[in-house]
């Protein structure tokens, strides 16, 4: 048996000295600020802001907001950089800026939401949802948006039954097949359609059917045309985004295992993209939903309900909450509880993809 030697025995022995470590570039050169400190930062900018405006001029909320907001930017970023060093106060800087921006985003969006459901919540009720406007004149406060939402939701669906499957093919062929001028030619004339206005797509249909089936003709199905024209592009673009998500490693993991092209799109591609194709055609669902103008010379109105699609003159909610605005009166309100109508509507089928989109979607992917 072999004796180890003194220096074997004290490798063996000696406990291995740790590596040093390299420092983040975003290490501190000092301390870390406190969670309490941008907290400060924030309030002293407000009080600040608020002073200085109340001796140069008379302070507002949207000025205070504002100067608070570049008070806070500089002195947060001053304060990194002494404490923290260069690096953390850039971070620091880039941080607030970014949360400044999205924060600014949200007004809009939030203001919006505001207006429409504080004006509209006025008539908003069951019995405005339930009841039409057969019976209803001059400011009578009775009558509701029942004919309308069956209207929007019938010409939408079936806008959404012509330019879903135009749209999902066109972008497979796309994606999948697609090569050379006639690709090229198709995503110059999806590109051209994107910035049609609505009113142009209104008239496309107006005189298609006309051209078919007389002057006099209005239908549902003929704004549900004009609505496809404006939809089928966005359907289009989204899916066409999604798919090419999907790593080309599982198509090539499929066809190593001898599955045809054909079924590898069906059942590889598109399911790893559904949760993405069901959110871009929601987002072209709620593009179109609320559209007036080429509803407006398509489709009319009607004072009660109708669910043929192929005839007659339909009630939209679009054009619904413009004639009512038109009207004045009691009909500046019911125009607004449309709004927050439609608003909920387009709130309510976002929630139904979702879950679709989850339900469809691959295990570990639907999150």
């Amino acid at each position: 048996m072999t004796t180890p030697t003194p220096l074997a025995r004290a490798a063996t022995s000696a406990p291995l000295e740790p590596e040093p470590q390299t420092p983040s570039p975003l290490a501190p050169r000092g301390g870390r600020l406190p969670r309490y400190v941008p907290y400060a930062v924030g309030a002293a900018s407000l009080v600040f802001a608020y002073l200085l405006l109340l001796v140069v001029a008379s302070p507002g909320i949207p000025s205070v907001v504002a100067s608070a907001a570049a008070l806070y930017a500089v002195a947060i970023t001053i304060v990194s950089r002494v404490v923290e060093g260069h690096r953390w106060a850039v971070d620091r800087l880039a941080t607030t800026l970014v949360t400044f921006a999205f924060a600014v985003a949200l007004i809009p969006l939030v203001s919006l939401l505001w207006t429409v459901g504080s004006k509209g919540a006025a008539l908003f009720s069951a019995e405005f949802l339930t009841t039409d406007m057969v019976g209803v004149f001059g400011d009578m406060t009775s009558g509701g948006v029942a004919h309308a939402i069956v209207g929007t939701l019938a010409v939408t669906a079936t806008a959404a039954l012509i330019s879903v499957p135009i749209g999902l093919l066109t972008a497979i062929y796309l994606v999948e097949y697609g090569r050379g001028r006639v690709a090229k030619g198709i995503t110059f004339l999806v590109d051209v359609m994107t910035g049609i206005p609505s009113i142009v797509a209104g008239l496309f249909a107006f005189a298609l059917f006309t051209l078919i089936m007389g002057p006099a003709y209005r239908s549902g199905f003929m704004g549900a045309v004009a609505l496809a024209v404006l939809m089928t592009p966005v359907v289009i673009r989204s899916v066409e985004e999604m798919l090419r998500l999907v790593p080309n490693e599982l198509r090539e993991a499929a066809y190593a295992l001898g599955v045809p092209k054909w079924l590898t799109i069906v059942k590889v591609v598109l399911r790893t993209a559904v949760a993405g194709i069901v959110t871009g055609i929601m987002l072209a669902v709620a593009r179109v939903i609320g559209e007036t103008a080429p509803l407006l010379i398509t489709v009319g109105i009607l004072t009660r309900s109708s669910w043929n699609v192929l005839e007659g003159r339909m009630a939209t909610l679009p054009v619904f909450a413009y004639n009512q605005y038109q009207q004045g009166g009691v009909g500046v309100d019911r125009a607004w509880a449309a709004a927050l109508t439609l608003i909920l509507i387009v709130m309510i089928l976002n929630l139904a993809a979702r879950m679709i989109s989850r339900v469809f979607a691959p295990k570990g992917a639907a999150h």
